[in-house]
């Protein structure tokens, strides 16, 4: 355990590269996410179609996939993240944080959009017919009467997706950020003799984390319960 005692400070900075790609992540995923499901249950046909092949395509495609397209093949196109520069404290949010940020979006928004459209599909009918009667357009009904009861009934699966959000984290640890998994990394290879210790630290990092989101939603889950 020397090797994590001697380099708390790179293993609380990986973990905070982590928390921060999750956060950031998670919030626009969630805006992507009700974006994509408001395409998919909308009257208008282009848009249904798009929202169904953005999210049949993106899923269906590996996660490291999504991270080579945007660190190596979208700089030819001239996409690049040079001007997301950003430093605070000890952690500095360069391109490769913006590129990673970019790809967990665009991923875990196709799963937060199902999970979305599952609470939707909860939501009795009626409901919808009764706003479209009273004058309510689309817009106005997803959000005043669809969206929030969606979201309190999609809660569960909401969590899961973003539980696996933090997990894919650590793929960005390929791509030149310095997370907890790239921490791990580094402290292995300076002290071989003592990975055993050095993963079992990471992973009770990552188990910690996840049981305080999983804790959260569990609340957030009995508070908007409904009886």
């Amino acid at each position: 355990m020397t090797a994590v005692i001697d380099n708390w400070r790179l293993v609380l900075e990986g973990f905070g590269y982590t928390l921060c790609l999750f956060l950031v992540a998670g919030v626009l995923s969630l805006l992507l996410g009700t974006f994509l499901v408001a395409c998919r249950v909308g009257p208008v046909a282009v848009l249904r179609w798009f929202g169904a092949v953005y999210v049949t395509g993106v899923r269906n495609t590996p996660l490291v996939v999504v991270f080579a397209f945007f660190q190596f093949i979208a700089p030819i196109f001239g996409i690049r993240f040079r001007w997301f520069d950003v430093q605070i404290g000890t952690l500095d949010f360069d391109q490769f944080f913006g590129a990673a940020v970019v790809s967990l979006t665009l991923y875990t928004a196709c799963f937060v959009c199902e999970a979305i459209r599952s609470g939707i599909n909860a939501v009795p009918l009626g409901q919808a017919e009764a706003s479209r009667a009273i004058g309510l357009t689309f817009v106005g009904t997803m959000r005043h009467v669809i969206l929030p009861q969606a979201f309190r009934a999609s809660v569960p699966p909401l969590a899961s997706a973003l539980i696996a959000l933090i997990k894919n984290t650590s793929v960005a640890y390929i791509f030149g950020v310095a997370e907890a998994v790239s921490q791990m990394s580094s402290l292995t290879n300076d002290n071989a003799s003592q990975r055993p210790q050095i993963f079992l630290t990471i992973a009770a990092g990552y188990i910690l984390i996840v049981f305080a989101f999983s804790f959260l939603a569990n609340r957030l889950e009995r508070h908007w319960r409904v009886a």
